[in-house]
């Protein structure tokens, strides 16, 4: 852990053990110089402190990295909520409204909302506690309710980008799509998909979820195991993160690949296997911002829904211009987008 915490380029890391539960609470803020420290809370197991310290630091960094290289005025920052073998639901609501009291005792050093493991009806529970700094809670408790359809907006401009790119069209008309993951974001990503007229394929381990697509919409599933293997235009991530490596990468059978999930790639030398396999690579943190933009945008600028989605909408010009200095310069499109949110973050320091 020690070595993690030296290594690391950010700001600030806030550890609290809470003794009933035995779960530990990590708040890991990156970078504030665009606004303030801004991201989910991840609730999950992990094997260990040090793996959930890991990804703590891992995501909070990928969202300073999001709100720079779209220009948006938050800083990085993400939450763990670190949960113990055997932990008793029961006890969730409390463990919420103590970190809700952590969040709260930092007085506006770090605003969280819903990430992995935790929903608006969290939220509510959090911010009986934690507000004002809580963010995506349910319409009924006065926030602006689910992400999910935010996010998929903002990857369904980013796919436009994409096809601007390959094709010359932003058109997904008779584009073959694989999304990976139904969830929050893939299932409303799926419908925006199939209402642009693109032939949609997809993924799931949940029976639910595949039973729902294959017999209310008739749509293709694609067992977890194929994904890789399976011809398409676009693959779209959009569940956990990390399946792009040394293993997966040679075996696509994509033009492109664009989708919410965070941190897509297993290490940075994969952006540049898949520029080498001339996949056209969609930065995770340019293309899955929509959500935080649309949620922060509505709670605390004053935007309408319908101005969210316009702004929204703005991914698709923060990847075009991610592609036209990796066309122009021979880089992979993740170092050009680094090169973007660096000169915002560190600039004259």
């Amino acid at each position: 852990m020690e070595s993690l915490l030296k290594k690391w380029d950010g700001e600030e890391v806030i550890i609290r053990f809470d003794n009933l539960t035995k779960a530990w609470i990590i708040i890991a803020i990156h970078n504030t110089r665009l606004g303030i420290g801004t991201g989910g809370t991840r609730m999950k197991p992990y094997q260990n402190l040090q793996e959930a310290l890991q990804d703590a630091m891992k995501l909070a960094e990928g969202m300073s990295y999001k709100y720079a290289v779209s220009n948006f005025p938050r800083g990085g920052a993400k939450a763990v909520i670190a949960l113990p073998d055997k932990f008793d639901s029961t006890e969730r609501p409390d463990l919420l409204r103590r970190y809700g009291k952590l969040v709260c005792q930092l007085g506006g050093l770090f605003e969280t909302g819903p990430d992995v493991g935790t929903s608006p009806d969290d939220m509510d529970i959090i911010s009986e506690t934690g507000d004002p700094y809580i963010f995506c809670r349910t319409p009924q408790k006065g926030g602006a309710g689910d992400s999910g359809p935010a996010t998929a907006l903002g990857v369904f401009s980013g796919m436009q980008a994409v096809c601007e790119q390959l094709f010359n069209s932003p058109s997904l008309e008779a584009k073959r799509v694989l999304v990976q993951g139904a969830g929050s974001v893939g299932n409303p990503l799926i419908q925006l998909l199939r209402d642009a007229g693109a032939e949609v394929l997809f993924s799931d381990i949940d029976e639910a979820a595949i039973a729902h697509l294959q017999a209310k919409k008739g749509l293709k599933h694609i067992h977890p195991d194929k994904i890789f293997d399976t011809p398409c235009d676009i693959f779209a991530p959009c569940a956990l993160g990390g399946i792009l490596n040394k293993n997966t990468i040679p075996r696509l059978k994509c033009l492109a690949v664009a989708g919410g999930a965070n941190n897509q790639l297993s290490e940075p030398a994969d952006a540049e296997r898949l520029w080498g396999r001339q996949i056209l690579y969609a930065p995770d943190f340019a293309i899955n911002i929509g959500g935080a933009m649309a949620i922060i945008g509505i709670e605390t600028m004053g935007w309408s829904r319908a101005e969210a989605d316009k702004n929204v909408t703005s991914v698709r010009q923060t990847l075009k211009h991610i592609f036209a200095i990796a066309t122009a310069e021979g880089i992979n499109t993740d170092v050009a987008a680094r090169r973007i949110a660096r000169s915002r973050l560190f600039e004259d320091q």
